[in-house]
């Protein structure tokens, strides 16, 4: 009886020091591997690809988007955007609902003198490997005229797209149209001012009631408010160099950072509002806490688990021994 009870005992220890890799979660610090990727502009974590994130160069080098993984860094998919023409300044990626993606052709290096910019949206795939998608695209304007940004959200719930401009002196939060129209211009209006801020990148909690938005040496925290922001908090930002990107990760938790450059990293930050962001709203997120009624999460529990059947082949040999 020996051998079945220690074959049991190795099952038990083994699947309690299973622990789940916390990359899946895509919550941990990466390095994008890719070598076309060198002017990284954007992120936005998939809700339907647990641990991956999208991203884009910053520049006119085609109409593509990648999907990388974040456990290894590695690209696991080259999107080719198909039916949007050339892209002139893509600058900003987000996830509204039905996992649709938006891409935000929307960056004028000219300060604002091109009179319409574009946004794109496209089915996220299921299944992620190298293939050519129809993305559709819709003209931009502003009420108030021209100008540049590199920051683009969408509300998880209504799926209202929103830009943040460009300003050394601060920006405005700009709403497009309850729904955006393939046909004619779309045109976007003030409706809160960002001040303090030359905005690179901006991200909405899954659950659409925080707003972040970074600039290359810091960023702003937001109660979303319906779209009339209200000031929460000033932020940290890990630097690493060109300050380009931000996304809440799928489950709200954290706020990842990156920048651009070759081999450029991704960091994470705990976010405001990570523990009421609920994930099942709009977001789609697969991440898992491991919490009980016995106080224990995470490694801890796992420890415990391990112990516990450690215990339990010790009293078993104990036993045994005493028996023969």
């Amino acid at each position: 009886m020996r051998r079945p009870f220690a074959l049991l005992a190795a099952a038990l220890l083994a699947g309690a020091l299973a622990v789940p890799a916390s990359a899946a979660d895509g919550d941990e610090k990466f390095t994008i591997k890719d070598p076309r990727i060198t002017e990284s502009s954007g992120l936005a974590a998939s809700r339907q690809h647990p641990g991956i994130y999208w991203t884009h160069n910053d520049s006119d080098d085609g109409a593509y988007l990648y999907a990388v993984d974040s456990s290894t860094g590695e690209t696991v998919a080259t999107i080719t955007m198909s039916g949007v023409g050339s892209p002139r300044d893509v600058e900003a990626v987000s996830i509204g609902p039905d996992n649709q993606i938006y891409v935000g052709d929307i960056g004028d290096n000219l300060g604002g003198t091109w009179p319409y910019v574009w946004i794109y949206r496209l089915p996220e795939p299921k299944n992620l490997r190298d293939q050519t998608i129809k993305a559709t695209q819709y003209v931009v304007k502003y009420s108030d005229g021209a100008r540049d940004a590199e920051s683009l959200v969408v509300h998880p719930k209504t799926g209202r797209v929103y830009i943040v401009d460009k300003n050394e002196k601060g920006g405005h939060l700009f709403e497009g149209p309850a729904q955006l129209s393939p046909s004619g211009s779309n045109v976007f209006r003030p409706v809160a001012a960002v001040p303090d801020l030359e905005a690179t990148d901006a991200t909405l909690s899954p659950n659409g009631e925080h707003l972040v938005v970074r600039s290359y040496f810091g960023a702003i925290a937001y109660d979303w408010n319906g779209g009339r922001i209200k000031k929460k908090e000033r932020l940290g930002v890990p630097f690493l160099g060109q300050g380009e990107s931000v996304t809440y990760t799928a489950d709200g938790k954290k706020l990842m950072y990156g920048a651009e450059g070759a081999d450029s990293p991704v960091e994470p930050q705990d976010a405001p509002g990570g523990d009421d962001s609920d994930s099942s709203s709009g977001s789609g997120s697969s991440a898992v806490t491991e919490s009980g009624g016995d106080g224990l999460t995470g490694n801890l529990k796992t420890g415990a688990i391990a112990a516990g059947v450690l215990l339990l082949v010790v009293l078993g040999v104990r036993g045994m021994r005493r028996r023969g």
